[in-house]
C-alpha cells in the first residue's frame, strides 16, 4: 500500500521506539471496562512486611575500561553475553524469585481479572481500499494478535489473514502488510518473539497461495511496491555472533522483483562506503513516477534523494544533503513534489519543489511554519495538517496550494491521527482518544469537511466518572511543563492516593492523550495518573527536543522531578504514594530520576531501559541515539557528562532506594536485556532498607512491539501489584 500516508509514517518514525510502537512501552493501546466500584475509596493500606529478599548471587568480573583518563569498572560485563548457559541460569533464578515474590501479594489475581475485564472487548482499526476489498483490523476482545479482516461491498467480512495461527501462544506477530497497485498481492511481514527482525511473506490476495521464497533477516524496514512488479525493502547484512546484541551499522535499500529468489534482489542504496549510513528506507509515489530515499545516521536528521522511476537512465537528484534536520514527502503532483521538512522551521513546513532541481534553494512554502509542531497527511486532493497545541490536537484542512479550506471539528479535547487516503478518495477516515475515551473512529466527507461517527467501542468502562486536566508547572530552570492528569471524580485531594507519573521525554515524540485499557485499569484500581510532556519530546518542536538533549539531559530529569513535587505539593499524591514509570528512553528517565532523588517515589518501574550509557552504542542500533544522548567516545566532556547520570554507574552503596521493578525481554533486540541485567545487579548488591529491587525477564519477547495480550495481561497485573503492595495497600 504506498500511498502517501503510509510513507510519510515511515519517514517519520523514531528509531529507537518504533514500540518505543509505542512510545509508551507496556501500555496497551487496547481499552478496559468494570465498575468504579474499586475507586480510592476501597482501597485499604497496611505496613509492608519488611524482610529481606534471597536474591540469587551476582559474580563480579575485573573488567575495568579506560574512557580518556577515568578507568571506570564494568564487574557486570559478562551479563552482556545474553546466549551464554551463566546468563541464562541468572535469568532463571532472578525470575524464579521475581515470580516467588509476585506470588504473595494477595490481591494480584484480582488485578489480572480486572486488566482482563478492560481490555475484553471488540476493536476494529479504520478500514482501507485495497482492490476491489475494504480491510480492515479487528480483535474480539482477548485475542493475542488481531486479525485482518476483508469485505466486498455489502458483503460479509472474512478472515484474511490471522497472526493468532502463525504460532500456539501468540508471541508471532504480524508487522507491516502492504498491496500491490491493484490490490491482487499482499506482502507483509511478521515478527518473531517481538524481534526487531522480520521475514517478508508474498501471498496471492485472491487465492491466499503464497509467491516466491519467504524474504529473510529484514530488520527497520517498510514495504513499497513499484506498480503491481515487486517492492522496496531495507535491512541490513546479517550480523556475527549474537543476532540479539551485535551492532548493525550499515543500513541497506533491496527491490525484490515477484518470482526470484532473495539472492538476487538489487541493492538500490546504502550498498557502498560513501552510502554508509544507518537507517535508510525507500518509498515509492503513488503514482510510480518517483522513488524517494531517506538516509539518516540517527534518529534526527536525515538526507533525501529522488528518481524519477519513469526514465530508465535517471540519476538520483539531491532533495537535503544537510543531515541536521529533517524531511520527508508528503505527495507530488506530476512533477511537483511537496515535502514537510523542519530545516528553517523547527514546527515544521510544507513545501514545494520541481522534482528536475529538488534542492533546499529551490523551496517553496506552501503551508508555513505556525507556532505549533505541524503533523499532515494528504487525503484525496487535500491536505490536513494537524497540529499540536499544548499537546491537543488540532486540525485544519488546505488545498494543494495552502488555502484554507476549514478547521476540522473534534469530538472533543484529545487526539486525533489519521487522516490518509488516496488521490481519488473523496473520504478519510481519523481516530479520537483521550484518556477517558475509548478510541473511536470517524468518517470525513472531504468536500464537506463534515464527520460521522464510524465505530465507538463498547467498553465496560464509564469515563464520565473521571476528570482528565491539563495543568502547567515550573521546572527547576523556571521552565512552564504541561502535565496531565486523571482521575476519579470523586478522588479527595489528601495526598493518600496512589499515583503513577509517566514520562518518556526523548526522540522529539510526544506524549499526547491517548486511550488504555491497562491506564483505564490503573484508574480503576483508584489510582492517578499523570502525564508531564518534558523537554526532549517533540511537543513544542524541535527547540523543545534539543533543550533535552546530550549535555542537556538533565533538563529531562529535572522537568520529570518537578512534576512529581507539583503531584506532591498540591495533594494528589505523596512520596509513599507515588510510583514512576517509563519504557525504553522512558527507563532511562525513570533510573536517572530514581538513582539522584531516591526519596521522591516509593516505587520506581524502569522498563527495556537504556540503563548503561557508557556502552548502549556498541550494540544493535545503537549508535543511532547518538543525537540524544551523545557518546562516551565523543569528548571527554561528554564522557563525564554520561557518567555523570548514567543509572548503571550511579548506584551508591548504603542507599535506601524505592521499591524497584525492572522489566525487560530476552529477545529485546532494540534496547538489549544487558542494561537491565548490569542495573539489577548493582541495585541488588548496594541497595540498603526493606524495599525489593526485583527484575522481571519476560520470555519470548522483544521491545514491547506485537506483544500478545496474554503477556500484556500478565505484566500489567505483575507491575500494578508490585506498586499497590509496595504503598501500603493491603487488599482491593
Amino acid at each position: 500500500m504506498s500511498t502517501s500516508s503510509e510513507l510519510n509514517k515511515l519517514w517519520r518514525r523514531t528509531l529507537i521506539c518504533a514500540a518505543i510502537a509505542t512510545s509508551v512501552i507496556g501500555l496497551s493501546a487496547c481499552q478496559p471496562d468494570t465498575t468504579d466500584a474499586q475507586h480510592s475509596a476501597k482501597i485499604k493500606e497496611v505496613d509492608m512486611p519488611k524482610m529481606p529478599l534471597p536474591y540469587p548471587e551476582t559474580r563480579k568480573g575485573d573488567v575495568v575500561d579506560t574512557y580518556f583518563d577515568t578507568k571506570v569498572p564494568d564487574p557486570y560485563r559478562w551479563l552482556e553475553n545474553d546466549r551464554s548457559e551463566e546468563t541464562e541460569n541468572w535469568v532463571i533464578a532472578q525470575n524464579k524469585v521475581t515470580q516467588g515474590y509476585f506470588a504473595n501479594i494477595p490481591f494480584r489475581e484480582k488485578i489480572e481479572s480486572v486488566v482482563t475485564d478492560l481490555i475484553n472487548y471488540e476493536r476494529i482499526s479504520s478500514p482501507f481500499k485495497e482492490g476491489e476489498y475494504t480491510y480492515f483490523y479487528k480483535n474480539d476482545g482477548l485475542q493475542n494478535q488481531s486479525v485482518l479482516y476483508r469485505q466486498m461491498d455489502d458483503g460479509e467480512p472474512e478472515v484474511f489473514i490471522d497472526p493468532n495461527t502463525f504460532s500456539e501462544d501468540g508471541t508471532v506477530s504480524l508487522a507491516t502488510v502492504s498491496f500491490s497497485d491493484d490490490g491482487n498481492i499482499v506482502a507483509y511481514m511478521t515478527s518473531t518473539g517481538g524481534s526487531d527482525w522480520r521475514e517478508i511473506y508474498v501471498m496471492d490476495a485472491n487465492t491466499k497461495e503464497f509467491i516466491g521464497e519467504t524474504l529473510q533477516d529484514v530488520k527497520f524496514s517498510g514495504l513499497s511496491w513499484y506498480k503491481n512488479e515487486g517492492f522496496y525493502y531495507s535491512s541490513y547484512d546479517k550480523p556475527e555472533g549474537s543476532e540479539l546484541s551485535a551492532k548493525t551499522d550499515q543500513h541497506k535499500v533491496y527491490y525484490h522483483k515477484l518470482g526470484t529468489p532473495q539472492s538476487d534482489d538489487l541493492k538500490i542504496f546504502g550498498h557502498t562506503e560513501a552510502e554508509k549510513h544507518r537507517y535508510v528506507y525507500a518509498g515509492v509515489s503513488e503514482d510510480n513516477r518517483f522513488l524517494f530515499v531517506s538516509a539518516a545516521n540517527s534518529t534526527s536528521g536525515n538526507r533525501a534523494f529522488v528518481k524519477d522511476l519513469t526514465s530508465p537512465d535517471a540519476s538520483w537528484q539531491v532533495i537535503k544533503d544537510d543531515i541536521t534536520t529533517d524531511v520527508y514527502p508528503l505527495t507530488n503532483v506530476g512533477n511537483t513534489l511537496y515535502l514537510v521538512t523542519n530545516h528553517d522551521a523547527p514546527n515544521r513546513r510544507i513545501v514545494k519543489v520541481d522534482a528536475n532541481a529538488p534542492g533546499v534553494e529551490n523551496w517553496v512554502d506552501v503551508i508555513p511554519e505556525t507556532e505549533h509542531v505541524l503533523s499532515p497527511s494528504k487525503a484525496g486532493k487535500s491536505i490536513f495538517a494537524t497540529y499540536m497545541v499544548d499537546a491537543i490536537s488540532k486540525v485544519i484542512q488546505y488545498d494543494l496550494d495552502g488555502n484554507k479550506i476549514r478547521e476540522i471539528s473534534l469530538p472533543g479535547v484529545g487526539t486525533a491521527s489519521g487522516f490518509g487516503a488516496k488521490s481519488d478518495a473523496t473520504e478519510a477516515y481519523f481516530t479520537f482518544a483521550n484518556y477517558t475515551t475509548p478510541t473511536s473512529i470517524y468518517k470525513l466527507d472531504i468536500a464537506s469537511g463534515e464527520s460521522s461517527l464510524y465505530n465507538a467501542p463498547k467498553t465496560a468502562f464509564d469515563g464520565s466518572q473521571y476528570v482528565s486536566k491539563q495543568v502547567f508547572y515550573t521546572s527547576k530552570d523556571g521552565t512552564k511543563v504541561p502535565m496531565i492528569i486523571t482521575h476519579h471524580k470523586d478522588t479527595q485531594l489528601d495526598g493518600s492516593n496512589p499515583a503513577m507519573l509517566y514520562g518518556y521525554g526523548g526522540f522529539n515524540i510526544s506524549l499526547t492523550p491517548r486511550y488504555s485499557s491497562t491506564v483505564a485499569a490503573w484508574l480503576e484500581l483508584g489510582g492517578i495518573y499523570a502525564v508531564p510532556n518534558i523537554r526532549g519530546g517533540g511537543e513544542y518542536g524541535k527547540a523543545w527536543h534539543r533543550a533535552g538533549i546530550q549535555l542537556q539531559k538533565q533538563n529531562v530529569f529535572d522537568d520529570f522531578i518537578a512534576a512529581g513535587e507539583y503531584l506532591i505539593a498540591e495533594g494528589y499524591t505523596s512520596s509513599e504514594k507515588l510510583a514512576l514509570r517509563g519504557g525504553s528512553n522512558g527507563g532511562l528517565l525513570v533510573a536517572a530520576v530514581m538513582t539522584q532523588r531516591p526519596d521522591l517515589a516509593a516505587v520506581a518501574l524502569p522498563a527495556v531501559g537504556v540503563l548503561d550509557m557508557l556502552r548502549y552504542h556498541t550494540f544493535t542500533a545503537g549508535a543511532g541515539w547518538a543525537y540524544d544522548y551523545g557518546t562516551s567516545e565523543q569528548s571527554k566532556e561528554m564522557f563525564k557528562y554520561l557518567l555523570g547520570y548514567s543509572p548503571v554507574h550511579n548506584v551508591k552503596a548504603g542507599v535506601n532506594y524505592p521499591a524497584t521493578l525492572i522489566t525487560t525481554a530476552d529477545h529485546d533486540d532494540r534496547v538489549v536485556p544487558a542494561h537491565s541485567f548490569k542495573f539489577a545487579a548493582e541495585l541488588q548488591d548496594k541497595h540498603t532498607g526493606p524495599n525489593p529491587t526485583l527484575i522481571r525477564i519476560e520470555v519470548d519477547a522483544g521491545h514491547g512491539a506485537g506483544k500478545p495480550i496474554s503477556k500484556t495481561i500478565e505484566e500489567t497485573a505483575d507491575i500494578y501489584g508490585f506498586t499497590l503492595f509496595n504503598i501500603g495497600i493491603k487488599n482491593l
